[in-house]
């Protein structure tokens, strides 16, 4: 039952839709419908006999049939030039009262213009309209009917020119009221869009004007009592003690209010801060040694223990993680690699080779890996080469300058791995 619905539901849709593309084609289908009943209607005798109405089997006259003809064309401009598609009606109807003798229901085509007048403008136009078609049809059937003026015939022209001008001003009317409604609606629509924008706008203003005033006003405490404990360091050890604790009373303040406040723009599914700290290659045992689990074997090579600013140490970490990672998943079974982080002047070389025989093509959807790295060491002022190797494999080089000439991008650790499935395509940056 549902199925039979919804294919109802589309013919409906697409039929309506077929409609609004070709909107002559109801009009011709209705004019079509209007000749036929007016030529049936011209069939029937004015006359009641002694059981009603009947029809006659006469014909009606060939000038009734062109008129019942034109009038029922002119019925397809309708929609487009009501005015004229009227005026045409009634021209022709006037025509076939004078001539036909009984005259054809000819009046039933300007009924129908005069209804699309009533429906496409305005309530006086409507009315006087209305009524100046409704006074000459009826004047006009009067004077030339062959049958008394006040015949049930001649009343007919005149309710029914009436109705349609009615009928005509209700529907105008109820669209009128419906298009009200859905412009009230949409105008609700764009109002509440904006009053939460405005609001948005507000808040966003409101947690700004905070945060400077958290950190303008316990900074310049700290500024202040840190000076002091460096004046009084030497002489007065006790009072730089106080200072330096008003110091931490002071950040541990601050660090809670703006933990609140910025606690404000979190969604409710974000996750925690973290809490550890940032890793870095103090930490590069502990991740080599989870890929030697995985099956990859790393060896690495050092010239001591490399000290190095946060960011580049964080960046030669993820680079390494990504590299050996692509290693992992492009290399093939049984290969192996090798990572090497070396000082040389004022730079830093990160290079991760491996010997396996993964393709050099681009992994389908990949890339995202190496984007990444490029990333990282574009943001620190470095250099990335990624490509494979003379003789098969693949090598990854990071050459990093020991004080960033970038500054980093705060976002650097918000995406640790940024496409941890990166193609092993040859890149240099």
């Amino acid at each position: 039952m549902t199925s039979l619905g919804i294919a109802y539901g589309t013919a409906y849709a697409r039929t309506r839709h077929w409609l609004r593309a070709h909107p002559l084609a109801p009009d011709g289908a209705l004019a079509v419908t209007v000749l036929v009943c007016m030529v049936i209607g011209s069939f029937a005798n004015p006359h009641r006999g002694q059981g009603g109405p009947t029809f006659s089997t006469e014909p009606p006259s060939a000038l009734s049939l062109l008129l019942m003809a034109v009038a029922a064309a002119a019925l397809v401009l309708r929609r487009r030039a009501p005015r004229p598609v009227l005026l045409c009606t009634s021209a022709v109807t006037v025509l076939e009262l004078v001539t036909g003798d009984p005259p054809a229901p000819v009046v039933f085509s300007a009924v129908i213009a005069l209804y699309t007048v009533a429906a496409r403008t305005d309530r006086p136009t409507t009315w006087r309209i209305g009524f100046a078609t409704m006074a000459v049809l009826t004047a006009v059937a009067m004077i030339f009917s062959t049958g008394p003026w006040y015949s049930q015939e001649n009343l007919a022209i005149f309710a029914w020119t009436g109705m349609a001008s009615a009928a005509g001003d209700a529907v105008r009317s109820r669209r009128a009221f419906i298009d009200a409604i859905r412009e009230r609606a949409e105008r609700a629509e764009r109002t509440r869009e904006e009053e939460a924008r405005r609001r948005v706008a507000e808040e966003r203003l409101r947690i700004a004007r905070d945060l400077h005033d958290v950190v303008a006003h316990h900074i310049a405490l700290v500024n202040v009592q840190a000076g002091v404990a460096a004046h009084v360091m030497d002489k007065r050890p006790d009072q730089a003690k106080e200072a330096l604790a008003h110091v931490r009373e002071a950040s541990r303040s601050a660090l809670n209010e703006l933990r609140a406040t910025v606690g404000l723009l979190r969604q409710s599914g974000d996750p925690e801060a973290p809490t550890e700290p940032a890793p870095g290659l103090a930490h590069l045992e502990g991740l080599l040694d989870t890929f030697r689990n995985a099956g990859l074997p790393v060896e690495y090579v050092s010239d001591g223990d490399v000290e190095l600013p946060a960011a580049v140490d964080l960046a030669a970490y993820r680079i390494i993680q990504e590299a050996l990672t692509n290693s992992q998943k492009h290399a093939g079974a049984g290969a192996r690699a090798e990572v090497s982080v070396v000082r040389v002047g004022p730079t830093v070389e990160i290079t991760v080779l491996d010997d396996g025989e993964g393709t050099a093509e681009p992994t389908q959807g990949g890339g995202h890996g190496l984007l990444g790295m490029r990333e990282r060491v574009t943001a620190l002022g470095g250099s990335l080469t990624a490509g494979p190797r003379y003789g098969g494999g693949f090598r990854t080089q990071a050459i990093l300058p020991v004080k960033a000439k970038g500054k980093p991008r705060a976002t650097a650790e918000a995406r640790p791995a940024t496409g941890t499935g990166g193609c092993r395509a040859g890149e240099t940056v």
